[in-house]
Formats: C-alpha cells, structure tokens, sequence
C-alpha cells in the first residue's frame, strides 16, 4: 500500500516536470529559480534544477519514441 504510494507520487512529480519542460520548450516560459525566492541554501535550487532536468529527458525520451512508431507522424 505504502509503496503503491509512493510510486504513484513519484510518477505524478515527473509528469508535472515533463509539463514543465513542454511548457518550456512552446513557450519560452521557465519556473524562476533564484535562490532568494526560495532560500538561501544552493541545495534547493540544486534540487529543482535537477528536477526539472529529469522533466527535460523525459520529454527528450518520449519524443524520440514517438518519432520511431508508426502510429505518429509529424505535422508542420
């Protein structure tokens, strides 16, 4: 039950990175991550950088998947 949890947060907290990185790359938006708007320890904005780089190779992963399978084809 526990881990059942655990891994269903897990997985929700790297689709939101994944958003975040999509969001990133239409738009041109990213979350600010200066150090005086959250702390004045660099192990948070160490820790969201990192989080938002395993936003950027899922996305990286999925398109690269996608492009291979025949069921998508790009549209420009």
């Amino acid at each position: 039950m526990v881990l059942g949890r655990v891994a269903h947060y897990a997985f929700d907290a790297v689709l939101l990175s994944a958003f975040l990185a999509g969001v990133r790359r239409s738009t041109g938006l990213t979350p600010s991550v200066k150090p005086d708007q959250f702390s004045e320890t660099p192990n948070v904005k160490k820790w969201i950088d990192n989080y938002l780089w395993v936003g950027e190779t899922v996305m990286d992963q999925s398109v690269a998947f996608f492009a291979a399978s025949s069921y998508f084809e790009r549209k420009r």
